[in-house]
C-alpha cells in the first residue's frame, strides 16, 4: 500500500489521491442491488491524460487493479470497486474542448455530464440525443462505457451510433487513438464501437469524439390510456408497423404510474392499466400525434390526450423520468432489470413479467422504452426480509430468462457488469465467451482493467 501511494503521488497532485477510507467507501458502488464490492486501496481522480497514463503505468508495474468510474449512476454493478483496487474517477476530467457546427461533432473529456453537453450543443442549433433517464449527473465516460440509450433511441438510435472517435489510455499507459472526425471512414477494425460497451474493461476513455445533429423542432407529446397492456402493446406494433417514427413511445403500467402520482402528485390516471406515451419532434407533430391517436383508439385506448404545447409535453416526460425513483418508494429496495426484445414480443414479455410477479408474490412495476422493445421491470422488495430477498432475485433471473425465450437480450442500455455476468454467458453461448475472453487477453494480458465484471 505505501508503495503504491508512493508511485502515485509522484505524477499525480495532492488533490488527486484520496486515502480517507470514510470517503474511499463511497466510491465502492454504483446503484445496483445484489452486486458484490470491495473496498478500494485509493480512490484517484486525474484531470489530465498524461496522469491517467501515469495511473496505469503504476497499476501495471505493481499489479494492481483499476476500476474506472464516472458518476456511478450506473445499474448493473459496472463501476463497482474490487478489494485493493484504485478507483479511477474520471469526473473531474470534465471539459468540452470542441463544438464544431460545419464537422457536426463535439470532442469531450469523459466526466461530462451529458445534460452539460446536451444543452450546450443546443446554443448552437445542435442535437446530441443520447439522453438517459439520469441526464441530469450521468457522464459521457459512463455511458459509453455502458453503451446507455435513453428515451429517444427508438427514433436517433444509443450512445453506440454517436461515437466516433475515442482517446483510450491501455492498460500499460500506452495512447491509443481510434476512430475519426470524418462523416465516413471504414479504415481497419472498427475499435470505437468495441470500447462502446466494454465497461473499461478494454481502456480507459480519456477523450470522445461525438457526432450531432441538427436541432429538431419542439418535440409534443401524446398520453394514451388503456384498459391492459396487451392493448398498448398492440397500439405500438400497429405504430411501428404502419411507418411513422416518433421521437420516444414509452410505456409506463398501473404500478408505475400510481408509484409516480404518490411520489410526485403529477396527476396521471391511476385506473389506466397502461399509459402510452409517443411524442413528435416533426415540422407538423399535430398531424403525426393525430394520427397515433386513431391507431391508438382502434388498439383499444380508453382515452387519448395530446399535449396542448411543449410546457404540458414536458411534464408528461417528467412523469417518465421519475418513473424509477418513484419506484424505489415503493419497497425500501429495487432490482431494475433491462430486458429487451422483438417488439413483436413486447406484449409477452409484459405478460409474462406480470405472471412472474404473481407467481413470487412480489411487486414488479414496468416502465418500456416501448418502440425499441426495451423494458424495465422492476422488482420491489424488502431486503431486510431474506425470504422476500430471495424471491426477489429468482424473479429478476425468471425475468431475463424470459426475455432470452422471446428472442431478446440480457440488456438493452444498462450492461452487464457484475449482476447479469451468469446470464451473459447464456446469451454468447461458449464459443462467445472464448472470443470475447480473448480480445479482453489482447488489450488487458494482465487482467488489470475493471477484474470480475462482464465475465
Amino acid at each position: 500500500m505505501s508503495d503504491l501511494l508512493e508511485r502515485l503521488r509522484a505524477g499525480l497532485p495532492p488533490e488527486a489521491l484520496i486515502t480517507d477510507p470514510d470517503v474511499t467507501a463511497s466510491y465502492a458502488h454504483d446503484m445496483a442491488s445484489f452486486c458484490e464490492a470491495g473496498t478500494p486501496a485509493v480512490v484517484v481522480l486525474p484531470r489530465t491524460v498524461e496522469q491517467v497514463q501515469h495511473v496505469m503505468r503504476t497499476a501495471t508495474a505493481l499489479r494492481v487493479p483499476v476500476v474506472p468510474q464516472g458518476a456511478r449512476t450506473g445499474l448493473s454493478g459496472a463501476a463497482n470497486a474490487s478489494d485493493g483496487c484504485i478507483a479511477l474517477s474520471l469526473v473531474k476530467m470534465d471539459r468540452i474542448l470542441e463544438i464544431s457546427p460545419v464537422d457536426r461533432i463535439a470532442v469531450v473529456e469523459p466526466g461530462v455530464v451529458n445534460a452539460v453537453l446536451s444543452r450546450a450543443v443546443n446554443e448552437h442549433g445542435l442535437y446530441y440525443p443520447p439522453d438517459p433517464s439520469s441526464w441530469e449527473t450521468c457522464t459521457i465516460g459512463g455511458n459509453i462505457g455502458t453503451a446507455s440509450g435513453g428515451l429517444c433511441c427508438v427514433k436517433y438510435g444509443v450512445t453506440a451510433e454517436y461515437v466516433l472517435g475515442l482517446e483510450v489510455v491501455l492498460a500499460d499507459g500506452r495512447l491509443l487513438t481510434t476512430g475519426r472526425r470524418t462523416a465516413k471512414g471504414v479504415a481497419g477494425y472498427d475499435l470505437t464501437r468495441l470500447f462502446v460497451g466494454s465497461e473499461g474493461s478494454l481502456g480507459i476513455v480519456v477523450k470522445a469524439v461525438l457526432a450531432l445533429k441538427p436541432q429538431p423542432p419542439q418535440q409534443l407529446v401524446l398520453a394514451a390510456e388503456f384498459p391492459s397492456a396487451a392493448a398498448a402493446c398492440d397500439a405500438v406494433c400497429r405504430i411501428m408497423e404502419r411507418g411513422h417514427t416518433p421521437s420516444l413511445l414509452e410505456l409506463m403500467d398501473r404500478t408505475t404510474v400510481r408509484a409516480v402520482n404518490a411520489l410526485a402528485s403529477m396527476g396521471l390516471p391511476e385506473t389506466t392499466e397502461a399509459l402510452l406515451l409517443c411524442a413528435f419532434d416533426t415540422p407538423d407533430p399535430l398531424a403525426d400525434l393525430t394520427a397515433v391517436g386513431a391507431l391508438c383508439t382502434a388498439a383499444g385506448a380508453t382515452e387519448v390526450v395530446p399535449a396542448d404545447n411543449a410546457a404540458e409535453s414536458e411534464l408528461l416526460l417528467q412523469a417518465r423520468r421519475m418513473s424509477l425513483t418513484a419506484l424505489e418508494t415503493v419497497k425500501p429496495a429495487t432490482m431494475i432489470d433491462d430486458v429487451c426484445v422483438p417488439r413483436s414480443q413486447l406484449g409477452a414479455m409484459l405478460a409474462g413479467t406480470a405472471a412472474i410477479a404473481e407467481e413470487y408474490d412480489l411487486t414488479i412495476g414496468v416502465c418500456a422504452h416501448a418502440g425499441d422493445g426495451n423494458t424495465h421491470p422492476v422488482v420491489c422488495f424488502d431486503h431486510h426480509d431474506p425470504d422476500e430477498s430471495r424471491r426477489a432475485r429468482e424473479s429478476f433471473d425468471a425475468i431475463m430468462a424470459l426475455g432470452l425465450e422471446l428472442g431478446g437480450t440480457i440488456t438493452g442500455e444498462h450492461g452487464v457488469g457484475v449482476l447479469k455476468k451468469e446470464w451473459l454467458a447464456r446469451e454468447l453461448g461458449e464459443t462467445g465467451v472464448e472470443l470475447q475472453r480473448g480480445i479482453k487477453a489482447a488489450f488487458d494480458p494482465l487482467g488489470l482493467l475493471n477484474p470480475g465484471k462482464l465475465f
